[in-house]
């Protein structure tokens, strides 16, 4: 099969094998049974403490690592002789050093990763990418092999943005991109024009539960509607690490309050789509890919 890589196409045959590095979230569910549709079976590597348990991913064939053996990746992908690789879901932490056994894949790839760890989390995805692909094995984005997970520009359900929504959409966008020049997070809330909260190292399930209790303990009392927008870095490594929303996104933004999302088109993903779309239609919330200017609604 083909499938879309950036501004290129690569070809799938039936003897490439692909793995999925699974972290947290939907993402790598989704991913991993859309391959396995289209007849790429995927090898899974279950990473401990944070892939989900009681998803189809326990189903696939796969091993199961903990963060702290990083070094034994490439080893591992070598002898199943992995093609592709993608790396898809949530890490919510660092190795623990005094953990880490040491190896002689480790230490070939220390001076590296310490580098790319120096650079922030950008850096470090940037650093694991090129060690990988060192080892001829090709790194691509989950958008690369299931292009429709990514939101399209405009409205995605049945409810579009009001007029005054869209002061909230470009505000919460400006403040987004602004945070993830400094690579801290990808997300932000706007309410009346302007940010009123920044996602931060806690991620958007907290951030919007801040937003909760802002409301709540009246410190944004009164104020109506207000968004949740998402989107990439400035810089952003593409084939990791996207801005994500699914069903449960809405249902934390419908909890604070909120009158909708923005995501950024085509470098979002919206998982679960259908889904989405349920929830969104049915609690009232909008949901629309934007761009950096008005989209179309």
């Amino acid at each position: 099969m083909t499938k879309a890589e950036g501004g290129k196409r690569i070809d799938l045959s039936a003897t490439d094998r692909i793995a999925v590095v699974a972290g947290s979230g939907r993402l790598p569910v989704n991913v991993a049974d859309s391959l396995a549709d289209a007849g790429h079976a995927p090898f899974i590597v279950l990473i401990d403490g944070e892939t989900d348990p009681g998803t189809s991913l326990w189903g696939y064939e796969g091993k199961a690592l903990a963060i702290e053996q990083f070094a034994s990746l490439v080893p591992l992908l070598k002898r199943e002789r992995i093609t592709h690789l993608v790396l898809a879901g949530g890490i919510s932490r660092r190795p623990v050093w005094r953990a880490i056994r040491p190896s002689v894949s480790l230490f070939r790839i220390l001076p590296r990763a310490l580098a790319g760890l120096a650079r922030g989390d950008d850096g470090l995805l940037r650093t694991l990418v090129s060690l990988i692909e060192d080892n001829g094995i090709k790194v691509v984005g989950a958008h690369q092999v299931v292009p429709n997970l990514l939101a399209t520009e405009g409205r995605i359900g049945a409810h579009a943005p009001q007029d005054g929504d869209w002061a909230d959409l470009r505000a919460g966008l400006e403040a987004a991109r602004a945070i993830g020049a400094l690579d801290i997070g990808q997300a932000a809330v706007a309410i009346g024009g302007r940010a009123i909260a920044l996602e931060g190292v806690e991620g958007t399930d907290l951030l919007l539960e801040r937003v909760r209790d802002l409301r709540t303990n009246g410190r944004i009392a009164g104020r109506k509607r207000g968004v949740l927008v998402k989107c990439a870095k400035p810089g952003q490594e593409m084939r990791a690490d996207l801005p994500t929303i699914g069903p449960a996104t809405v249902d934390a933004a419908h909890a604070a309050g909120l009158a909708g999302i923005g995501v950024e088109a085509g470098r979002s993903f919206v998982l679960d789509v259908g889904d989405v779309v349920e929830r969104a239609d049915r609690l009232g919330l909008f949901v629309v890919g934007v761009t950096g200017e008005r989209g179309n609604t």
